[in-house]
């Protein structure tokens, strides 16, 4: 019997939601399920079908997701892509789009060369960190406002509420890309979103050893009965064994998101004063235009921090190929600490002219900031400024 966490605080609640003891065996841990199929009662008489209609270990890994995000309703996939995927197929074809303007690559590779192509979908991105800068781009035939916060690598902090308090439109969803910040330090669902999607790959997942995506949803069940019909018709959906891991996983995300974010605001402080440094993007710094809306609608910063070297782009080469600690490689929201250039890396597929406007340039370096030591990762950032 699943254990009530419906007034636990978070930290309980990464713990307990979503399952209790294993009612056949009283397995403190729930099993993992490999069938990939099970047995009907009678023809049309069962409780479980087929695997990738439904799985018992990924229905724990989807009532903790509701938990965890206060939603109501929640849908696992095989990767974060996936379920963007998803969600845009439930909306239909030929609508528009209003998108944060400073967003994972991916996202903006999904949108401009597949779901305009396929789709027929207008994509108008606006700088959405900017009060009212968005509302000029409805239309008719807008279905989706696309909210990335804190956004992907400038971290940008975009007012949810606020937009939800200025959309008059009711048919408008507001989707938020949940993943910089993960639920501990930010739920959009209480501050107005109708969606969150996450790369659970990141800090759900946490251990840099699973790829997963998620959609939790208010409460639009006609949005939700779409999102199951396509995660089940389409079939992305993850593995028994990458759901026990992410469930595994998400039991210690309070403690390691306490220490991503104290370890982050820590370095991020230090690289402030740091001279071979111009600029250090991280909304849990004073000095950032959107510190404000972050303490308001954050928990916590969370551990993810972009800078801006002295120099060039052989400087930035240099740097990333003699840091120690920091592993270059993409992605985000491990144990360990990565670092990583967007411009050549995980943006590479945004055109360089809108990289420039973005302000993604040749020097802007993108770091994940790990659960190691504080110590051991000035000392890596020092090593190898002093070479540049």
């Amino acid at each position: 019997m699943n254990v009530n966490t419906k007034d636990k605080k978070f930290n309980s609640k990464v713990i307990h939601s979503g399952h209790g003891a294993d009612e056949t065996t009283g397995a403190v841990m729930p099993p993992i399920h490999l069938s990939s199929t099970f047995k009907q009662n009678s023809p049309g008489d069962f409780t479980y079908e087929y695997a990738r209609t439904g799985n018992p270990t990924r229905d724990i890994l989807e009532k903790l997701l509701v938990e965890l995000e206060d939603g109501k309703f929640a849908y696992a996939f095989s990767s974060g892509m996936a379920a963007i995927s998803a969600l845009s197929d439930a909306l239909g074809k030929n609508y528009s789009i209003i998108c944060s303007d400073d967003v994972y690559g991916g996202t903006r590779r999904i949108f401009d060369k597949i779901k305009t192509v396929n789709q027929d979908v207008e994509v108008t991105y606006a700088d959405l960190s900017k009060e009212n800068n968005w509302q000029g781009h409805l239309k008719e035939n807008t279905k989706m406002i696309w909210v990335e916060t804190p956004s992907n690598p400038l971290l940008k902090i975009i007012d949810i509420k606020k937009i939800r308090e200025s959309l008059k439109d009711d048919n408008i969803i507001i989707v938020c890309d949940n993943t910089f910040a993960s639920p501990y330090n930010q739920q959009p669902i209480n501050n107005g979103a109708d969606v969150v999607i996450h790369s659970s790959t990141k800090y759900l997942g946490g251990h840099s050893d699973i790829i997963g995506g998620a959609l939790i949803i208010n409460d639009n069940k006609i949005l939700a009965d779409k999102i199951k019909y396509i995660q089940n018709a389409v079939g992305a959906v993850p593995s028994p064994f990458d759901c026990y891991l992410l469930i595994r996983s998400i039991k210690t995300l309070a403690v390691r998101m306490e220490r991503h974010n104290n370890n982050a605001l820590e370095i991020a402080n230090y690289l402030l004063k740091h001279p071979k440094i111009n600029n250090v993007f991280y909304p849990g710094l004073e000095n950032n235009p959107s510190y404000e809306i972050a303490k308001k609608q954050m928990t916590g910063f969370g551990g993810i921090l972009s800078i801006e070297l002295m120099g060039d782009i052989n400087s930035a080469k240099k740097f990333l190929e003699t840091i120690q600690i920091f592993t270059l490689a993409e992605s985000l929201g491990g144990v360990e600490s990565l670092i990583e250039h967007p411009a050549i890396m995980t943006h590479a597929s945004i055109d360089k002219k809108i990289r420039d406007e973005l302000g993604i340039s040749d020097t802007l370096i993108r770091l994940s900031i790990g659960i190691e030591d504080i110590s051991d990762l000035k000392k890596s950032l020092d090593d190898a400024l002093k070479n540049i």
